[in-house]
């Protein structure tokens, strides 16, 4: 009975990530970061499926590289962005230009 008002937690902070990824385009960090907090909210889901069925752990390591390899692109993204156009707007950002 616990367990499964456990599982509205994980989507309701997967509606509120999407939420704040649609509504917010003017900053490409607040954008990197609802991204991550949805990997945060997935990975949560995740796990609290596999627990309750008693499955393997293996796909959560997986999930998880995967998760930190993104976030590290988007990082790169950011940084890139900065140096070549000073700023992390997005408005300032055109990629026809490159």
């Amino acid at each position: 009975m616990i367990m499964n008002l456990y599982i509205y937690i994980p989507i309701f902070m997967c509606l509120i990530g999407s939420l704040v990824y649609v509504s917010n385009r003017k900053y490409l960090l607040i954008t990197l970061l609802s991204l991550e907090y949805l990997m945060l909210s997935l990975f949560l889901f995740l796990y609290l499926y596999m627990m309750n069925n008693s499955l393997e752990m293996y796909f959560l390591m997986l999930f998880l590289v995967f998760s930190v390899c993104e976030g590290a692109l988007g990082l790169s993204v950011l940084v890139s962005m900065i140096r070549t156009h000073g700023n992390n707007y997005f408005q300032s950002f055109n990629t026809l230009l490159c």
